[in-house]
């Protein structure tokens, strides 16, 4: 049972409902993660320009607040690539200096609060604005990004203040010093990558990352590899992550606030994917703003123990989901076995090669990039709005110098891209005709070769501001087409004062013309509208009519009308016109 009165406490309710059975899947699928998310939170903290034990602080208290406070069951929450990259290029110009960490932590606290802030608000249906392709755009070029930022730690060649300097001059550094290259280094890390290859086609339940990290380990102890160059991890504090007050500074927060924002926006959508993508299996209800709230709260606690912003992982949630976890009690052991991880198998740590971690992190990077998407999006249109959204977004996070401008300038556009699709006002244009069997049926048609007495003009969807100019082009191009326009509104939802003002200029041009307009199909919503401005007025209240709960009662209506209109019913036969033969056949 749901405690309504707790709502952003969800997990009293799992506490209340909690079976002593789910406690060995629970810790299982905890265990099984915590030997995928070691390496792997290490190697983002790499990514991030930190050193590799903040990966491992972000990823035990973010996992244990963000499942305790969350909405989802399943979602993992901790250091991911898009956070760590983010940050990495929000902190690329103060990485230097001495409060480059209380920096970091200042951007924590900043992230958990915008997240909560978003909860608060309400706005979990606008993260649906940041469309899919936007975000296959950002991860194919972090896929890059992060590929060519570690090609320097897999050939182990040194880059001073390589934590300032772009992707695009690491990568040219590195291409005119390859004879610095340590063979050594970059047979360890080619092994790791080798290793995670086999072991997935071996076994995709296999923790080829761990296993491709313990075995380097092994050569490096036994041939003393760090002899001959190869760079290690070095010591990492074996502790708990130690509480430290965040420093707040408003200089600080002038800084990093827009890569906050970014930040926090990213992780909000990835965090939501990542839980839904998972819910549609489990079958459990997501509530988006439950889970910022969630997030926030994880980012907040983890930025007081050293950590730095993360979001809901796609690959940790998956393997809980799949290796049984029943409940957010998975998450928070999780947390806690890695803690004990730290606290008592930290010193082997020292041994890890940074030329592994960078070969973790190139299988990661390669992942990344979501072929079968792109074709998807491709085999759509290559001059699509969202093949165009997806290339854009792609290349501003390869080249522009923060990545914020990139996720900004994927949103703005896909916004654009979906404003000039919807100025277009969809028109079906129909005549009456006459079958072999004197039935009469609406044909509709693209162009109107010659002028015809009764023209059946069909609106749909909602008629604004944006595509009134469109509408009044159309209307226009059709004025001298016919001398009766029926305007068919059924469809129309909803319509403001621009686009109105279109129908009357067309009004008015019919008129002039000798021409005459009929409205029918109109809803009571849009009919007080019309009546407000006066329009049902400047047509005549004859002209009008509302729509019916009778499916086809307004188009007998309207069809009667267009007969008065055309002066069917006069004596002489030779008056009437063809059109007039065809509404007589149809009643």
């Amino acid at each position: 049972m749901y405690l309504t009165r707790f709502k952003y406490l969800s997990f009293i309710a799992t506490i209340k409902n909690y079976r002593f059975d789910y406690l060995s899947k629970d810790f299982m699928a905890a265990l099984t993660g915590v030997v995928v998310a070691i390496p792997q939170c290490m190697a983002y903290a790499l990514i991030a320009g930190l050193n590799p034990v903040y990966g491992l602080y972000t990823a035990i208290v973010s996992a244990i607040f963000g499942a305790t406070f969350g909405s989802s069951k399943h979602l993992i929450t901790g250091p991911t690539n898009s956070s760590a990259l983010l940050v990495a290029s929000v902190m690329k110009n103060y990485m230097g200096l001495d409060n480059a960490y209380q920096m970091v932590f200042l951007l924590t606290f900043l992230v958990g609060t915008l997240k909560i802030l978003f909860g608060i608000l309400k706005l979990g249906k606008l993260i649906t604005y940041v469309s899919h392709t936007v975000i296959i755009g950002f991860t194919t070029g972090a896929g890059c990004l992060i590929a060519l930022g570690q090609l320097s730690t897999l050939l182990s060649i040194p880059i001073k203040n390589s934590a300032q300097m772009a992707t695009t001059e690491k990568l040219y550094y590195v291409l005119t010093h390859l004879q610095q290259t340590n063979l050594f280094a970059l047979g360890m890390g080619l092994l790791t990558i080798a290793i995670i290859l086999i072991c997935k086609k071996i076994n995709k339940n296999l923790p080829g990352a761990l296993i491709g990290i313990i075995i380097p380990i092994i050569f490096i102890v036994v041939f003393s590899l760090d002899k001959y160059g190869v760079q290690l991890t070095g010591n990492i504090p074996t502790s708990l992550p130690p509480f430290k007050m965040v420093k707040f500074d408003l200089s600080f927060i002038q800084n990093v606030f827009s890569g906050a924002l970014s930040i926090a926006i990213i992780g909000c959508v990835e965090a939501i994917s990542s839980a839904k993508s998972i819910s549609t299996l489990s079958r459990q209800k997501i509530d988006p703003n439950q889970e910022f709230i969630g997030q926030g709260i994880a980012n907040i606690a983890s930025s007081f123990f050293q950590g730095f912003p993360g979001s809901g992982s796609f690959t940790r949630t998956a393997i809980n989901y799949h290796s049984g976890a029943v409940s957010r009690f998975a998450g928070i052991l999780q947390g806690i076995i890695m803690a004990l991880v730290l606290l008592f198998f930290a010193p082997y740590a020292k041994y890890i090669p940074t030329a592994c971690l960078a070969g973790v992190m190139m299988v990661t990077a390669y992942n990344l990039v979501n072929k079968e998407e792109i074709k998807k999006v491709v085999s759509l249109g290559k001059m699509k709005s969202d093949s165009i959204a997806m290339w854009v977004t792609c290349l501003a996070t390869i080249l522009l110098p923060n990545l914020s401008y990139a996720i900004y300038t994927g949103i703005a556009l896909t916004i654009m891209l979906y404003l000039k699709e919807t100025n277009k006002v969809p028109i079906k244009i129909l005549i009456p005709t006459q079958e072999e069997d004197s039935k009469i049926i609406e044909k509709e048609i693209d162009v109107i070769k010659e002028n015809v007495d009764i023209l059946i003009i069909e609106l749909e969807g909602s008629l604004y501001f944006g595509s009134a100019e469109n509408l009044e082009m159309k209307l226009e191009s059709l004025v001298d087409k016919s001398k009766v326009f029926i305007l068919r509104m059924k469809h129309v939802s909803s319509i403001d004062v621009t686009s109105l003002n279109a129908l009357k200029a067309f009004n008015r041009s019919v008129k002039e013309n000798g021409g005459s307009v009929i409205i029918c199909g109109v809803r009571t919503n849009i009919d007080s509208i019309l009546v407000k401005s006066h329009f049902d007025t400047d047509i005549g209240s004859d002209n009008k009519f509302i729509s019916e709960n009778e499916t086809f009662a307004f188009s007998s209506k309207d069809l009667e009308r267009a007969k008065a209109v055309l002066n069917c019913e006069v004596t002489n036969p030779d008056g009437k016109s063809i059109a007039c033969d065809l509404l007589a056949s149809s009643f």
